[in-house]
This record gives C-alpha cells, sequence and structure tokens, in this order.
C-alpha cells in the first residue's frame, strides 16, 4: 500500500487528476464541488497497473487554505506536483514547494495538466518547474503531461507512478504506530471514527492507544479498522485508514491529534533543530507556528545561530529525533522554512553562553542525531528512553551498559572519584565510624537509580564490610579513645576473663562508639552489649576449659576461668558458635574433638 499527496497552485487540476484516475470524487463538502475549490483534504484511491493499491491525500491549493495543505502533506512520504500547462508556475506553487522542502520529500514526481489547452506550453512549462524544484527532493523527479479531458498521458502517469514507489523505502510495519489525525466525525452505530496515514507500525482491531490532545492524553479502544472503504483486522504502512474509537467523543477529537503505540512515544514542548529556512538571507522570525504531521502549534523561536534553533511550543507533541517540520508565519501566510529535529529532550539553558555552547553541540550532529554527545550530557539514560527518543541501537565506544542503563564512561569515573573523596571525608570527620553506608553512598552521589551504585563501588578501589565502604588497609584510629582502650587491654592481660562493668567502663569513657571502633581495629572483641575481652580471649578460655573433666557446666566454666555467669555465657556461646564446644544439654558442654 502507498500514499501520494497531491501539491501545487489553485485551479491546476490536482482534484480533477485525482478523480479521473480512480473514480472517486475526493471534493467531500457540497461547497467544494459548487465553487470546484478545494477546501479540506480529499480522498480517494485506486490499484495501478503492478497492482499496487495507492491512496491520494489532495491538498487545497488555495493560500488561504495552506494550514490545511500543510496537515494533508506532512505523514506522506510522496507527491504528486501538479502545474498547469495553460498556467505554469504560480503563487502557491512556492509555497507548495517550500513545504516538501521543508518537509524533506524526496519521493515523487511532477504532473503538467490540462496539456490539452496550452499542448505548446508544455515543455516550457515542464523545464520552468524543473527549475523552481532543483533545491529539492523532487529535483530529478520524472515529468508527465497530461490531459483529464481527453485521457492524453494518463497511461504514462500510471506507469511514472509505479516506477517512483517501486524505489520508495519499505516501511518497516514492526515499528511503533503514529497516525497524524486529519478527520473526525461519528458513523451511526460506530460512533467515533478518525482518519489518517498509518506512516510505520500496524495497527489491529482491539489494539489500545493513546489518543493526544490539547486536553493531554487519554486510553482508547480500536473497535474498527477501515482501508478503502472495506473493513479490516489489521492496516500496515503506508496506508490511509479510518479508525473507529472506543472511549472518545467525537467533540473531544481534532485534526492534529495523535493516535500512538501506548507508552512508546514521549511527548515534548521544547525542541532544538536545525533550521531549513525558505530564503537563507532572511532571518526566521521569532514568533511562528509549527506544523508536525496534521498539528498546528504555535511556538517561539531561539535562534542559536544561523543554522540551530530551540523551539518552545504552546502544547506538548509526540516528536522525536529526525522528525521534519514546516515553520510558517502566520501573519504574513507563509513558509518561512523548515526545521529537523535533532534534540526532543534537550537541557535547559540557564547560563549566558549557553546558546553558543548549544549551538556548537548541535553542529556536529546529523540527522540520526549523537548518541555518544546525547548519554555523555545525561550521564546515565535508560536504553528504552534513547529508543523513545529515536536514536540507533548500537552501543557507542565510551558508553557502558549496565543493566537497563547506559552509562558514559566519564561520569563513571567521576563518580568513582566522588565516592572515594565522599569515603576519604567520612574517615577525617569521623575516625571512629565504621565506614561509608551504602545509603549513603546513594545520596551523597545523587545517582539516577540506586541499582548503579554497585557498578560505581566495584570501580572506585574501595572495602566493603557488612555494607560499609572504607579505603583499602584502612585501620579506625581510635582518636581520644586511645588511652582508654589501652588501659583497658593492659587490665585485661593481667586478668583475661576479668570483663569491665558499665561503671568501669563509664569511668574510662568507653561507650559503644569508642568500643565498636576498637572492635573494628582488632583491639577488643565484644560478647554482648558492655562485655568485652581481649581477641585472645576465646583461644585462651579453651586452653583451660581442656583441662576439665568432660563434660562440664556453666558454674564448672566459670570457676576454671575466674569469672562471673555474666562473662561465661556469653563467652560458652561464642565457642558453640566457632564449633569449639558442643552443648550437650541444658548444663552441660564439651571441647569439642
Amino acid at each position: 500500500m502507498y500514499v501520494v499527496a497531491t501539491a501545487g497552485h489553485v485551479d491546476h487540476g490536482k482534484s480533477t487528476l485525482v478523480r479521473t484516475l480512480t473514480g472517486i470524487e475526493p471534493d467531500r463538502w457540497a461547497e467544494e464541488q459548487r465553487r470546484g475549490l478545494t477546501i479540506d483534504l480529499g480522498f480517494a484511491w485506486t490499484t495501478l497497473p503492478s497492482g499496487r493499491d495507492l491512496a491520494f491525500v489532495d491538498v487545497p491549493g488555495h493560500e488561504r487554505f495552506l494550514g490545511n495543505m500543510l496537515a494533508g502533506l506532512g505523514p506522506v512520504p510522496v507527491v504528486c506536483f501538479v502545474v498547469a500547462a495553460d498556467e505554469g508556475w504560480s503563487a502557491q506553487s512556492d509555497d507548495h514547494r517550500d513545504a516538501l522542502a521543508a518537509l524533506g520529500i524526496e519521493h515523487g514526481l511532477v504532473v503538467v495538466t490540462k496539456a490539452d489547452r496550452a499542448p505548446g506550453a508544455v515543455g516550457a512549462v515542464a523545464a520552468q518547474a524543473r527549475r523552481e524544484l532543483a533545491g529539492t527532493g523532487l529535483a530529478d523527479a520524472p515529468v508527465v503531461a497530461v490531459s483529464a479531458v481527453t485521457g492524453a498521458g494518463l497511461d504514462g502517469l500510471r506507469t511514472a507512478l509505479d516506477a517512483v514507489l517501486a524505489n520508495v523505502p519499505r516501511p518497516d510495519g514492526d515499528a511503533r504506530v503514529r497516525i497524524w489525525i486529519d478527520r473526525a466525525f461519528t458513523v451511526v452505530g460506530a460512533g467515533t471514527v478518525v482518519t489518517g496515514t498509518v506512516a510505520a507500525g500496524t495497527v489491529r482491531v482491539g489494539d489500545e492507544m493513546e489518543l493526544l490532545g490539547a486536553r493531554g492524553t487519554r486510553r482508547v479502544t480500536v473497535r474498527g479498522l477501515h482501508r478503502h472503504g472495506a473493513a479490516a483486522g489489521a492496516v500496515g504502512p503506508v496506508s490511509r485508514v479510518a479508525v473507529n474509537l472506543r472511549g472518545v467523543a467525537v467533540e473531544e477529537v481534532r485534526r492534529g491529534d495523535a493516535l500512538l503505540a501506548p507508552e512508546q512515544w514521549p511527548t515534548t514542548g521544547v525542541v532544538d533543530v536545525r533550521l531549513a529556512p525558505s530564503d537563507p538571507g532572511e532571518q526566521v522570525p521569532e514568533w511562528l507556528t509549527v506544523h508536525a504531521g496534521t498539528a498546528a502549534v504555535p511556538a517561539r523561536v531561539r535562534p542559536f545561530d544561523g543554522a540551530h534553533a530551540r523551539l518552545t511550543l504552546a502544547r506538548e507533541l509526540p516528536l522525536v529525533l529526525g522528525d521534519a517540520l514546516v515553520l510558517r508565519d502566520p501573519g504574513l501566510k507563509r513558509i518561512v522554512g523548515g526545521a529537523r529535529v535533532l534534540d526532543a529532550d534537550p537541557p535547559p539553558l540557564r547560563r549566558r553562553g549557553d546558546g553558543a555552547r548549544r549551538a556548537d553541540a548541535l553542529a556536529g550532529r546529523g540527522g540520526d542525531g549523537d548518541l555518544l554527545a546525547e548519554v555523555a550530557r545525561r550521564g546515565a539514560v535508560r536504553r528504552e528512553r534513547l529508543d523513545d527518543l529515536g536514536f540507533g541501537t548500537r552501543l557507542p565506544d565510551g558508553v557502558r551498559e549496565i543493566g537497563a542503563w547506559w552509562v558514559h564512561e566519564a561520569a563513571l569515573d567521576t563518580w568513582q572519584a566522588r565516592l572515594r573523596g565522599l569515603v576519604a571525608d567520612l574517615h577525617e570527620r569521623d575516625p571512629l565510624a565504621a565506614g561509608l553506608s551504602l545509603g549513603a553512598a546513594r545520596e551523597g552521589l545523587g545517582l539516577p537509580d540506586p541499582s548503579l551504585l554497585s557498578a560505581v563501588v566495584d570501580g572506585a578501589g574501595l572495602e566493603s564490610d557488612g555494607g560499609r565502604l572504607a579505603l583499602p588497609g584502612h585501620r579506625t584510629d581510635l582518636g581520644p579513645a586511645e588511652p582508654a582502650v589501652a588501659e583497658l587491654e593492659r587490665r585485661l592481660a593481667a586478668v583475661p576473663f576479668a570483663a569491665p562493668d558499665a561503671d568501669d567502663l563509664a569511668a574510662l569513657r568507653l561507650g559503644p562508639r569508642e568500643l565498636a571502633a576498637a572492635e573494628r581495629a582488632g583491639r577488643l572483641l565484644r560478647l554482648a552489649e558492655g562485655i568485652v575481652l581481649t581477641p585472645r580471649a576465646p583461644a585462651l578460655a579453651m586452653r583451660e576449659l581442656a583441662q576439665l573433666p568432660q563434660p562440664f557446666t556453666v558454674s564448672q566454666a566459670r570457676q576454671a576461668l575466674g569469672t562471673s555467669r555474666r562473662v561465661a555465657v556469653p563467652l560458652l556461646e561464642l565457642l558453640d558458635g566457632r564449633g569449639w564446644t558442643r552443648r550437650l544439654d541444658a548444663g552441660r558442654r564439651e571441647v569439642a574433638r
């Protein structure tokens, strides 16, 4: 299936040509038929000699309906540019040429109509059209002269259309769906119906979709599909389609809304673009209308340089990298140029000179964007976000894939250096601290996702113990507690199992933090809250317990060690845990052999 839009000056025979080729009247409104003037978009279809199905979008040529014309051209990849032999290139021919140049349309042909009225002028008109289209994608398009009245040239036109369509790249039927709506109406017994062009992807009956408009986004369901006047279960690209929607009233839909594959299209109200002014010597106005697909949205232009600018839109649109826009001056009612989206999620500009820096960043970008620069700007970005914005899928050099994230290596290096700094700062500020907790590390680094922390820690050259990070070889400095710990070590060296009581520890000013730091430093061993011995105490206890008759009781162990039950019970439990002693029943143990 292929879709072709007509283009050309008013009354140059576009609608007559479509009607002759298809047998369908494209002018839908009574006023159009009465005046012989296309006001709104018309649609018709036919089958070419090759068997290719072809639909036409017939656009109005009058300058008063320029917005309607742009709505028709926007979503369509092929153009049939019409110039009348008896009038030649005319005023609105310029507008339509500028529109297809702005949209970057590269496939189509030129049709010199009304050849029966001025047969002698056909060659000159064809040459003139060739000159006028020299700067567009139709510069080398075939030229066919026809007469809808006599039928002359129509077979050649069909053959030429077949040849043009044979070279149109095949669209991706599996791509995400974006249908720019050009018409909404009701059908008795069916409800709301919208029409548009399926440029890529496939829409199916029963699909849930998002309807994006000026009032926001809402979920709708595809109740039915029609293509070429017949019901269809699925419609793929490139096709004209009528979609019967459930979940929305016709009054809530208007031209310029978009029917989208759910949760696959980002929306944006700010885009950075590469400009293509119709007159390179003319400055693009500050306020203009941006045409995207069938939408027409007021926008403000912030130029960066002669080639790049930022557009701030009056409402959000589903735009991605590479989308073509038409820029129109609503006051003068003329096209002032085109634009190509280079970034649909641009950074804020807050400081003096940001505009110039942004222009430099955009200058080297191609049509597929700069993926490395995009990741570098964010530091880390979810892969699906890059997909949504229209970037490619190849992992660029200098980027690491960590789970669902793409991380710029320079950003990873920065996070790792910052993490080491946080740990070192903690050691300096609080010598007794066990190390930086993982929660504090996440908060201090401000990572976009907690899942990235493990990758940062892995390359930061830190030691991790019990969920705390420390510099390699770090031994806790006991600081002011050093003399008290040394005194306690001296006492325990003389009487190994005489653990100090709470009053002794208070007199030495050894609280829970100081004791924990001493334990981390390997200076003390905490049996329980407020009960400390030296790290050698378990081995010394085993020497004494091995000399007891086996098995032995807690009381016998206490007497052999010369200590209290307060100390003996947790010490024996420690030895049980290490497997050095074995508990036989409620009152007896033995040394494990």
